[in-house]
């Protein structure tokens, strides 16, 4: 089992394939996806990554979470979240996911928040059919209606659909198909839509309902953080004073 990544909804738009069809695709954008830490066996009980993304300004993170960041040696990061893998699936600490982590033609699940809507009726929220447009319904068209019975049970029940708070709920959105990767922009298009607002925040696996395609790399596609200008300069001096 491999990790998915953090990614960022960019929008929507569309591609076209050579038979000259459109396909619409949602466009997820990688804004430096690092892995910040690693959950093994031993101290936590289960294996997985913990990725960030997101730039982040120093002033408005936490000491805690500054200290976490320097011990990864990684940029305080806006967004994080952790992914099972196998034991032999795990990437190296602050090493950064690239957008053909997934390649062209495989299946992916996606996770996001909904977009929130407020207090809704019943007929926005849960498609009710509403009462009718006439013969003897007045004003309240769009009610729900009965929501129990008489003297038996004498109440409502817990759970019954009713107007309420709609959206901001965890969606998952099984089996979008990857149509495309920019590697240079770090963008990823998958076919469908996404749950969420643009600018969003999605997790983006490889589907459990799917067969990985030949050609996925294991344990993942990334590359691994530069080192710092000092410390290759620090090399540099010591070459140029052995050569004096």
């Amino acid at each position: 089992m491999r990790s998915g990544v953090l990614a960022q909804k960019v929008g929507m738009t569309r591609l076209f394939t050579e038979a000259g069809e459109h396909v619409p695709v949602t466009v997820l954008r990688l804004a430096g996806c690092q892995v910040v830490g690693h959950r093994t066996k031993d101290k936590n009980g289960y294996v997985a990554l913990q990725l960030g993304s997101g730039a982040r300004k120093v002033q408005s993170t936490t000491k805690a979470d500054r200290g976490h960041f320097a011990v990864a040696k990684v940029e305080p990061k806006r967004k994080l979240a952790e992914f099972r893998v196998d034991e032999d699936a795990l990437i190296p600490i602050g090493a950064e996911i690239t957008a053909d982590h997934f390649v062209v033609g495989q299946y992916v699940d996606v996770t996001g928040t909904s977009t929130g809507k407020g207090w809704a009726g019943g007929m926005k929220r849960w498609n009710f059919g509403g009462l009718r447009a006439s013969h003897g319904v007045s004003i309240s068209h769009r009610s729900i209606g009965s929501t129990g019975g008489r003297q038996d049970p004498g109440k409502t029940f817990k759970n019954k659909k009713m107007a309420g708070h709609l959206g901001v709920d965890r969606v998952t959105t099984l089996n979008l198909k990857v149509m495309q990767t920019d590697v240079a922009r770090g963008l990823i298009m998958v076919e469908g839509a996404v749950p969420g607002v643009k600018g969003g925040w999605i997790t983006v696996r490889d589907a459990v309902k799917k067969n990985l395609p030949a050609g996925v790399p294991k344990p993942g596609k990334f590359k691994l953080a530069e080192a710092p200008a000092a410390a290759k300069a620090e090399p540099a001096a010591a070459e140029q004073k052995e050569s004096a």
